[in-house]
């Protein structure tokens, strides 16, 4: 009884930190919001609940939680969600028809109880034409790729399982013929054509900060090399040139991963730089442009658009401010134009 009083007080305490932080958003949204003392940033709402609620939580549950409430503070998340789960009614699988099914999935797996589910959700999609190849990548670290030959579907997937990191995006290497996906901490490199039953590649940790977005540079030079760009948390953005070389002088001896290779992110060369004072929420390469964008829920520094030779020096950068910040962005070659969404 005493340990369930305990719990409802961390639970009401928790729930005005979260009222405290919606309010703020609100406020910072309408632009009526001073910085104080009060301030809620990730450190701060980091060490409150974890103080209220000990190791019963987990960073990325606790990262992800904060995110859902600064991306959205009027859809407020459910308070089970603090703890990776959520609660909903047992629905019976549709039966599929031939209009509606593309792919067929399996079902959530149950954990302890009937209306508790662990929830996994795709973090990235993308397709790669010229190999007739789509690679899906979710937050729990299942990534497939999805092969159509002669009108025909075959699949094969791989579980990158890390307690501690959840990955956040994906999205293909063209000329080293890999799948790279950043986790938290993590960036792993697949090498989805060794063997379509196991994993084989490698890892390159630690990552300083939270990584949120990985995109390819696509440059038309054929060589054995790949230029991958990178957003974390606190606002920058990386430059990581990976060559074939690397992948057997910068292995750490002894470091494995599963069935990864690990390599010392402290081997690499990896301009970057602050562009943004929030989140990196997405980051992209325009060929048709030779220019990438970056894009932050930043209201002053929303968007940023210009030469990746901008990460490793100093010049000013073209950057646009969106009252609100920015979530996604686009751009449309035949129309001429980019298109943000916040």
């Amino acid at each position: 009884a005493l340990a369930s009083i305990d719990f409802k007080n961390a639970l009401e305490q928790f729930q005005n930190l979260v009222e405290k932080m919606i309010i703020q958003k609100t406020k910072e949204s309408s632009g009526l919001y001073t910085k104080d003392d009060d301030e809620i940033n990730y450190e701060k709402f980091y060490k409150t609940t974890r103080t209220l609620f000990g190791s019963a939580v987990k960073d990325q549950d606790i990262q992800a939680f904060f995110r859902k409430i600064i991306s959205n503070p009027d859809e407020r998340p459910e308070w089970l969600e603090i703890f990776g789960c959520f609660s909903g009614e047992s629905v019976d699988k549709p039966s599929p028809s031939k209009e509606s099914m593309v792919l067929l999935v399996s079902e959530k797996q149950q954990i302890s109880h009937s209306v508790v589910k662990r929830k996994d959700v795709l973090k990235g999609i993308l397709n790669v034409p010229n190999l007739h190849l789509t690679v899906t990548a979710s937050q729990k670290g299942l990534i497939t790729v999805f092969s159509e030959k002669r009108k025909s579907f075959s699949s094969y997937s791989f579980y990158f399982h890390q307690d501690t990191a959840w990955i956040t995006g994906c999205d293909f290497l063209p000329n080293l013929k890999y799948i790279v996906a950043a986790t938290e901490s993590t960036v792993i490199l697949w090498d989805y054509k060794s063997n379509e039953s196991e994993g084989n590649g490698f890892v390159i940790k630690p990552m300083k900060n939270c990584l949120l977005c990985v995109s390819t540079v696509t440059m038309a030079d054929n060589l054995p090399r790949d230029t991958i760009l990178l957003g974390d948390d606190k606002g920058y953005v990386y430059l990581l040139t990976i060559t074939t070389d690397d992948f057997i002088m910068k292995q750490t001896k002894g470091g494995k991963v599963s069935q990864f290779k690990v390599m010392d992110a402290e081997s690499f060369d990896m301009p970057r730089r602050k562009l943004h004072d929030d989140w990196v929420g997405k980051v992209k390469y325009f060929p048709a442009l030779k220019r990438f964008g970056s894009c932050s829920t930043d209201g002053i520094n929303s968007f940023v658009l210009d030469d990746i030779k901008r990460l490793e020096d100093h010049l000013p950068v073209k950057e646009f401010s969106v009252p609100k910040g920015v979530n996604a962005f686009t751009y449309c070659g035949k129309a001429k134009v980019i298109v943000t969404g916040g």
